[in-house]
C-alpha cells in the first residue's frame, strides 16, 4: 500500500564522519525524501553492518521501517537506538512502544508509554494512555466478536480499501496489469494502485477482479472509493494528477487529493477534484454519511492535531460544499487517524495509532450523537486488530458483514483484504428483549408495533412483535435511557422507560396493553374495565371526594351510552375494625356512590347499591391475621357490575 504513509512529510538531515559513508548516506537521504524507502533501507543497513553506530542512523533505520509499516523490523533498530542511552525526542518513545506491541511485548511497550507520558504529558496520546492503562484488558473484553477470512481475490502485492457498489466490491490494488502505463513507485517497487471491481455471485463468493474504470484510472494512485446509494456518483482518492497534469507541493512532492466522478451511459465521466483540496497538503479516504449530506475524510491540512486527522464537510449538491471541520480531540490525536467509514447506524469506524491499541493502526468505532458530535471511541478488538496495520473497515449493518484491510503476518501480499462477520456487538451494548401481552387476558399480542426511542425521544428502531408476542433490540448502549413505546389497533399505546446499566447482558421487558374497545356483557365489572381499584373516601366518611367523582364519571358516561344498561354498585372494606361497623360503612359508601350517579342524571331504577363490609375478602387478611398495607388495600374495593344490557 501504503497511502497512509504519504500523509507524512519526512524531512531528514544527516551529518557523517567519513567521506565514503557520507556519500552513501547522501544517496540514501535523497531516496528517502523521494519515498524510495526500500533502497534507503539497504544503504542504511550496509553502513550499520560495518559497525557504524549513531542515534541518527538508528533513528533513520527505525523510521524507514516504521513508516513502511514493517513494525517488527523497526523494533530491532529502535532497540539499537535506545541501547545507546542517548537523549532522543519523546516521539521515539511512542514509536518504540508501537513496535514493541508488534512483537507482543506489551509490558515493555507500556514502560515506554510511561516515559512518553512523563516527557510529553500534554500529548493527547499520553493522556489517553494515562487514563486507560487497562486498555489491553478492555481490548480483550471487546475481542472475539468477529470471524474473519482472507479473500481469494488477494494478490501477492497490495490489495486494500474496499467499498460497496451495487452487487460488487471495489478496491485498490497494485497487481500487475498488461497493456497499462502505470508507473512504478520507488518506495516499494510496486505499481501505483488502481481500482478493481469484484462481483459478488449468488453464493456470496467473489468473482475474479476486473479493472473498474479506465476513465478514472491514471498513471498514479487511485484508492478508497465511496459511492452514493443510487450508484451514480463516486468520490475517491488520487495523487495530485488530473487531465494529464500533475501538481506538486513546494518540495516537489505529489500529494493526495479527493476527486469526484459521475456515471453516465455506463461510463464514469466528469472527473474533477473537490474544491477543498490543496497542492500543499493531502486529502484522502472519503466516506459518506447515511443521508449523503456529509463527506468525511482524512487530511494533514493546517489545523491538524497530529500526522493526519479526520474531517467532515457538508455536501450541498451541484458541486457545492461547506468548509471542512476537524472532528476534534475526541477522535483525533497527535498520532494518525485515517480511513473513516460511517455505518448506516451512524457509527464512525476509523483507524488510529494514537488511541491505545495493539500496535500499528487499529480499528476504532465511535457512536455519533444527534448533534453530530462523537462519543469516546472503542477499540473493536481482535481478530480485526492485531500487531500490525489494520484499516479500511466497512460494514453492512443489515447483514453484520463487511471487509477490512491488513498487512498482518500470514497474508498473501503486502496488504490483503479480509471479509468478516460480526457475531455480537461491543460490550457496551445490551439487548432489550420484550414480550407484549393483552392486559386483561394475559394472552400474547403478535404484530404489535414497538418503537424504541433514545433519551431525546428520537426513534432509533421500529419493530413488530413476532407470533409469540416478542421483540428484540440488540443495540441499546450502556449508561443511556431508552423508551419502549408499544401500539396496536384497538389497544391503548403504552410506553416504558428503560435505563441501560453498565453490565453487559439482556434486559427483559413485559408490557401489557389495555384494549380501547371492550366487550360488555351482564356480569362485567366496569371498575376492571376502567382500572378503578376503589372509590376513595376520607377516613370514616361516605362523602364523594373530587378524585372519586372523576372515576364515577367514567361509569356515568357508559350508562349514558347504553340507556338500558343496569348496574349493581358494591363496596367492600378490609377486616380492620368490627364486622358490623365495616358492613355499615360499606353500605353508606355504596349508597353515596349511587346517590351521586342519580344526581348526575342516571335513573334510580337502573341502579342498586349494596355494601358487603369484610364478608368477601379476596385474600387471607381476615381478623387476627398479620397483613401488609398492600394486602389490606386489595380488599378495599368498589365494583360496578352490569346486571342487564
Amino acid at each position: 500500500m501504503k497511502l497512509k504513509i504519504r500523509l507524512s512529510a519526512l524531512i531528514l538531515i544527516f551529518g557523517w564522519g567519513s567521506y565514503a559513508q557520507n556519500n552513501k548516506i547522501k544517496k540514501a537521504e535523497k531516496q528517502y525524501e523521494q519515498l524510495a524507502y526500500i533502497d534507503a533501507i539497504k544503504i542504511y543497513e550496509n553502513v550499520a553492518e560495518k559497525g557504524y553506530k549513531s542515534a541518527d542512523l538508528f533513528q533513520k533505520l527505525g523510521n524507514a521501517y516504521y513508516f513502511n509499516a514493517e513494525l517488527p523490523q523497526a523494533n530491532n533498530w529502535y532497540a539499537e537506538l535506545f541501547s545507546l542511552n542517548q537523549t532522543v525526542d519523546s516521539e521515539y518513545y511512542y514509536r518504540y512502544s508501537q513496535t514493541l506491541k508488534s512483537v507482543g511485548d506489551y509490558a515493555a511497550a507500556n514502560k515506554m508509554l510511561d516515559v512518553f507520558n512523563i516527557k510529553n504529558g500534554t500529548d493527547s496520546r499520553a493522556k489517553l494512555y494515562e487514563s486507560n492503562k487497562d486498555y489491553y484488558t478492555v481490548i480483550q473484553e471487546n475481542s472475539g466478536r468477529f470471524t474473519i477470512h482472507n479473500l481469494e481475490i488477494n494478490s501477492e502485492l497490495s490489495d486494500y480499501g474496499t467499498s460497496f457498489f451495487k452487487d460488487q466490491i471495489v478496491f485498490a490494488s497494485s497487481r500487475e496489469r498488461l497493456g497499462t502505463t502505470k508507473r512504478i513507485q520507488k518506495w516499494n517497487n510496486q505499481a501505483f494502485s488502481a481500482l478493481y471491481a469484484s462481483k459478488i455471485n449468488t453464493n456470496g463468493d467473489l468473482e475474479k477482479p476486473q479493472p473498474f474504470s479506465n476513465t478514472i484510472d491514471s498513471k498514479f494512485n487511485e484508492a478508497t472509493p465511496v459511492f452514493t446509494k443510487d450508484g451514480h456518483t463516486v468520490y475517491f482518492t488520487r495523487n495530485n494528477y488530473n487531465n494529464g497534469k500533475k501538481g506538486n507541493d513546494v518540495e516537489g512532492k505529489i500529494l493526495l487529493k479527493l476527486y469526484k466522478a459521475t456515471l453516465e451511459n455506463g461510463k464514469w465521466v466528469n472527473v474533477k477534484e473537490l474544491p477543498f483540496n490543496s497542492d500543499d497538503f493531502s486529502t484522502a479516504h472519503p466516506a459518506l454519511s447515511p443521508d449523503e449530506k456529509t463527506l468525511y475524510f482524512a487530511s494533514n491540512r493546517p489545523g491538524t492535531l497530529g500526522e493526519s486527522d479526520i474531517y467532515k464537510v457538508a455536501v450541498y449538491g451541484n458541486d457545492r460544499y461547506g468548509n471542512p471541520e476537524n472532528l476534534g480531540n475526541t477522535i483525533n490525536t497527535e498520532g494518525k487517524e485515517t480511513f473513516p467509514f460511517i455505518s448506516a447506524e451512524n457509527e464512525l469506524y476509523f483507524s488510529s495509532n494514537g488511541h491505545p491499541g495493539l500496535g500499528g493502526l487499529d480499528v476504532f468505532v465511535a457512536k455519533m450523537n444527534p448533534n453530530g458530535s462523537f462519543e469516546k471511541p472503542n477499540n473493536v478488538g481482535m481478530p480485526i486488530n492485531g500487531a500490525m496495520d489494520d484499516f479500511a473497515f466497512v460494514i453492512n449493518t443489515d447483514t453484520n458483514t463487511g471487509y477490512f484491510s491488513s498487512n498482518r503476518e500470514g497474508g498473501k501480499g503486502y496488504d490483503d483484504i479480509y471479509s468478516f462477520t460480526e457475531t455480537r456487538k461491543l460490550l457496551n451494548t445490551q439487548t432489550i428483549n420484550g414480550t407484549i401481552l393483552d392486559k386483561e387476558t394475559q394472552g400474547i399480542l403478535a404484530g404489535a408495533k414497538v418503537l424504541v426511542l433514545d433519551e431525546q425521544m428520537n426513534a432509533v428502531k421500529e419493530l413488530l412483535t413476532d407470533d409469540k408476542g416478542k421483540f428484540s433490540y440488540d443495540k441499546a448502549e450502556s449508561g443511556k435511557v431508552y423508551y419502549v413505546r408499544v401500539s396496536k389497533d384497538e389497544y391503548r399505546t403504552e410506553e416504558q422507560k428503560q435505563y441501560i446499566s453498565s453490565e453487559n447482558g439482556k434486559i427483559e421487558v413485559k408490557i401489557a396493553l389495555e384494549k380501547n374497545i371492550k366487550k360488555l356483557t351482564p356480569g362485567t365489572d366496569l371498575a376492571k374495565v376502567f382500572a378503578i381499584e376503589r372509590i376513595y373516601f376520607d377516613l370514616d366518611k361516605s362523602d364523594i371526594r373530587p378524585d372519586a367523582a372523576l372515576d364515577i364519571s367514567k361509569i356515568i358516561a357508559v350508562l349514558n351510552q347504553y340507556p338500558t344498561m343496569k348496574l349493581q354498585i358494591t363496596s367492600h372494606t378490609d377486616s380492620r375494625a368490627s364486622k358490623s361497623y365495616n358492613l355499615m360503612l360499606s353500605q353508606k359508601r355504596a349508597q353515596a356512590t349511587m346517590d351521586f350517579m342519580v344526581k348526575s342524571g342516571i335513573a334510580k331504577s337502573r341502579l342498586t347499591a349494596k355494601g358487603y363490609g369484610e364478608s368477601e375478602l379476596v385474600n387471607k387478611c381476615a381478623d387476627g391475621v398479620a397483613c401488609s398495607e398492600e394486602e389490606h388495600q386489595q380488599n378495599r374495593r368498589s365494583q360496578f357490575i352490569i346486571t342487564a344490557m
